[in-house]
């Protein structure tokens, strides 16, 4: 059994800053791409939330064949439907739409064709401008998973960092349809009033989506961002 405060190796009187700073660290640390484990991951996840609802006091106990981490203490968890903080958490729609497509755009494209975010037939031009499948394209699937996972289960390979909402290296814009994020550490009330997301924790919530993903060069993201993955890498050797 261990505190939120130590799975995420801070002192009890930690600060919010303090909070976000170490679970940002600590996220990325045991992602299993970064050679650390599911059990480790979750946990990191939970301690966090639990900090961000109040519930310094509770104490996590994570098995190896646990999907989740659970907690001891006075208060009972929030479910994943009534969370408004966590994170890594594919939610659980209420109305489960047959099957999802999302048509995307690489936002780096706009400026080599003097295109701009706020065009009303941006896809169009894009949809007319013979673009390589991974500047444009459209992902199709059935299931609730979110939208990296959609990308990289067609093979392409967008930007990340954390994969737990704790960075905004996997920053989208939704242009058009709606998307759920179970959490939100990371954006400011304005970024999501623009439509900006993580794709990483984000599902769709409407069957038709439009949106812009490799956003990085947008006004706020830039100090929100952690050492860049797969994405920087794989266009440096294209």
């Amino acid at each position: 059994m261990a505190s939120p405060f130590e799975i995420l190796g801070i002192d009890a009187d930690a600060d919010d800053d303090e909070i976000v700073r170490a679970y940002r660290e600590r996220v990325k640390a045991v992602h299993p791409d970064q050679g650390g484990s599911t059990r480790e991951f979750l946990a990191v996840q939970r301690a966090y939330e639990l900090l961000q609802n109040g519930n310094g006091d509770a104490s996590l106990d994570v098995g190896d064949d646990a999907e989740r981490a659970t907690e001891t203490g006075d208060e009972e968890p929030a479910s994943s439907s009534e969370a408004t903080n966590g994170a890594g958490q594919d939610p659980e729609p209420e109305d489960v739409a047959e099957g999802y497509r999302v048509e995307y755009l690489n936002y780096e494209t706009l400026s080599d064709h003097g295109w701009d975010l706020g065009d009303d037939d941006l896809f169009e031009k894009a949809a007319d401008a013979d673009l390589s499948p991974e500047d444009y394209g459209v992902l199709s699937f059935t299931d609730d998973r979110n939208l990296l996972a959609a990308a990289e289960k067609s093979g392409y390979a967008w930007p990340f960092a954390c994969r737990g909402g704790a960075c905004a290296n996997c920053a989208i814009a939704v242009v058009e349809g709606e998307v759920e994020m179970p959490s939100n550490h990371i954006l400011s009330q304005e970024m999501v009033d623009r439509g900006l997301r993580l794709s990483c924790i984000s599902v769709p919530k409407t069957e038709e989506l439009k949106i812009l993903y490799n956003v990085k060069s947008l006004p706020g993201l830039d100090e929100l961002r952690l050492p860049a993955q797969q994405f920087d890498k794989a266009r440096s050797n294209d």
